[in-house]
């Protein structure tokens, strides 16, 4: 081949996209937190992202006043969209398999306690067992793609499970576009196929439970190495305050209508999806390790890493031997 010929080859080859693909990275902010994307492809997908992770926003966003959530809330409506049933079906599922300690109906005491859409702090003496009258999913029934509210004032909070979800849409549209390699991560929810630039496995870290609400202090419990999968994690170590000097975090036990006072400190869960895997993750903090440790041997998909305080007050880790076998060996 003349040397005229190669270069046109070359020419034609870059122009057809055939130069090979690349790894993109794609960094900003959704659902009030820090996305990064890292994928590897010949084509730019950065507005098909955001337009996927905008889907949760418009569906299940508290702070959207025009998704469909927020005017499911306020009464409006009873028809919600697909992926608001997707949502609650996953809901359902973690809730009766946590023997109700995930609830999505604890938008009420979400907000009284400080931790929703109404920028209060402290609920009012007896405001919280009154709303424990209208939290519980089962005062929801699914027809169609109706829920109806059998109780007047049942609302919805899917932040605990919303992340995950977004986390999923693109990894779901990178797997329809055939995109073998790339590593999603909104808020520290993650999910990863195949390897990294670096031709190896995706290297994830899992937090120390450090109380850091800046997230500028952040040191690694552990590193996993996956190629498929998702992690979440929840921890009351990042949206607390304290108040006469007692912490006050974001996790609502739906039972008590309270934060949560149990030994975990921190709860890391692998998954096929991110949305279970952050649903679950939420509910082992409400469960505490006896009845995780439960959860995660009866559910075969789900994998943990459960950081806790002992009854010495003393802090230690328990991994399933799923996890173990995904730690990063130095």
């Amino acid at each position: 081949m003349s040397k005229k010929n190669f270069v046109l080859l070359c020419v034609i080859g870059l122009l057809a996209g055939c130069g090979g693909p690349s790894y993109r990275s794609e960094t900003g902010t959704i659902y009030g937190t820090i996305y990064h994307i890292t994928y590897e492809s010949t084509d730019d997908y950065a507005l098909d992202i955001r337009r996927e992770m905008e889907r949760v926003n418009q569906s299940l966003s508290m702070f959207n006043p025009r998704s469909v959530v927020a005017r499911w809330n306020r009464g409006e409506t009873e028809v919600v969209d697909t992926l608001f049933l997707e949502m609650w079906a996953k809901a359902r599922e973690v809730h009766d398999v946590s023997g109700g300690a995930f609830d999505v109906t604890v938008a009420p005491l979400v907000n009284a306690w400080g931790f929703g859409t109404e920028g209060k702090q402290m609920p009012e003496p007896g405001e919280v067992d009154s709303l424990l009258s209208i939290v519980g999913m089962d005062k929801v029934v699914q027809e169609g793609d109706r829920l109806v509210k059998t109780v007047p004032g049942v609302q919805i909070d899917a932040s605990s499970i919303a992340k995950g979800l977004g986390v999923d849409l693109v990894a779901e549209f990178f797997d329809r576009h055939g995109v073998a390699n790339y590593m999603i991560e909104i808020g520290g929810e993650i999910r990863v196929r195949g390897k990294s630039a670096k031709d190896r496995p995706w290297r994830i870290g899992i937090d120390k439970p450090v109380d850091d609400s800046t997230a500028l202090s952040r040191q690694l419990q552990t590193i996993l190495e996956l190629t498929g999968g998702s992690l979440a994690t929840s921890g009351n170590y990042r949206r607390y305050y304290v108040v006469d000097g007692k912490k006050y975090a974001h996790t609502i036990d739906p039972k008590t209508g309270r934060p949560v006072q149990r030994d975990i400190v921190g709860a890391s869960v692998y998954a096929p999806t991110c949305m279970e895997a952050d649903a679950y993750a939420t509910a082992f903090m409400v469960l505490g390790m006896e009845e995780a440790r439960r959860v995660v041997r009866e559910v075969p998909a789900v994998e943990a890493c459960l950081i806790y305080v002992t009854p010495e007050g003393k802090m230690d880790v328990w991994m399933s031997e799923g996890i173990r076998k995904l730690v990063l060996e130095e």
